[in-house]
């Protein structure tokens, strides 16, 4: 599934989220146990560093459904030498990576929007045209919102998505959990019309309904954008969401993401037996507590983002 508009460029999926974690180890771990899913680290195909002073070692991709997971363990990535991102005692969500084809012409509408962008080293990239090669530029969060990574599209050795006829089902059973598919990632915001200037004026995407997430205590659009959906919502007073969204000053923040479960109260059990909290439940959905879930308060769900409609 892919977003069409009238632009050169194509948003064509989703290439990873993000999680920044204290631990590669502990996240493999926790990955294993709680989604029965194994994690590659990026060393295995990155056998050399890709410049001078860049790591090899700093990244697990763990595929879960049809999600690409890239947990990120600052204290091991550096580029040109240098640390890039502080060192952390809790798990975040930190960005979204996307696969593009065309990704010069969206170079270009970002900066026709006034969008300001960086490489990896967080230099500004002021050039007219983007220089192309594997690696991405990135959003600055005061212009979109939050970080998010744009890659033109490519052969990951990592990503089995990308082979033909591959489908979430043909590659396992759902797990223990019984995941069927990602239902919706959550983004928090009190600036929607920037959040939404950016995935549905700028990427393509359309705001499919707009509504509550009475578990987490948020509302706003659901924007489907590619083969994903994003629910950008502003979190209640006074509830975990917008106490994470605290932590994140005035820019948005990446809070979690939901998968759709074919029975509940089989993943609440499962979750239960491997140590992972419940913070909120209701008869189809629940939130794990982020103390006991790699810091990021996962959802589950039997009602699927994409099945609601306007």
């Amino acid at each position: 599934m892919s977003t069409e508009t009238d632009q050169a460029f194509r948003v064509k999926s989703v290439f990873h989220p993000t999680l920044h974690v204290p631990s590669l180890d502990a996240a493999e771990d926790f990955f294993s146990r709680v989604f029965g899913r194994p994690s590659t680290n990026i060393g295995t195909v990155m056998k050399t560093p890709p410049a001078p002073g860049h790591s090899t070692d700093y990244s697990n991709y763990t595929l879960i459904a049809d999600v690409l997971i890239d947990s990120l363990e600052p204290s091991r990535y550096f580029t040109g030498g240098v640390q890039r991102y502080p060192d952390i005692d809790t798990g975040q969500l930190n960005a979204v990576g996307w696969y593009v084809d065309g990704a010069k012409d969206l170079y270009q509408a970002f900066r026709s929007a006034g969008v300001r962008l960086v490489d990896a080293r967080d230099r500004t990239l002021d050039t007219e045209e983007w220089s192309g090669g594997p690696s991405p530029f990135y959003s600055l969060p005061e212009d979109a919102g939050m970080r998010y990574q744009f890659f033109e599209t490519f052969p990951f050795p990592l990503d089995p998505r990308a082979d033909a006829g591959w489908t979430a089902a043909a590659l396992h059973d759902g797990g223990p959990l019984g995941i069927v598919r990602t239902s919706h990632h959550t983004i928090l915001t009190t600036r929607p019309d920037r959040a939404l200037k950016v995935a549905v004026d700028l990427l393509g995407g359309e705001i499919v309904h707009s509504g509550a997430d009475s578990v987490r205590g948020i509302s706003g659009a659901y924007v489907h954008l590619a083969d994903a959906v994003f629910h950008f919502a502003t979190p209640e007073a006074g509830t975990p969401a917008a106490a994470d969204h605290a932590l994140n000053g005035p820019f948005d923040t990446y809070h979690a993401i939901t998968w759709e479960v074919e029975d509940l109260d089989t993943a609440a059990k499962h979750l239960a037996a491997t140590g992972v909290g419940i913070a909120a439940h209701s008869a189809t959905s629940l939130v794990t507590d982020p103390a006991t879930s790699l810091g990021v308060p996962w959802g589950f769900t039997t009602e699927p983002a994409q099945h609601r409609t306007p």
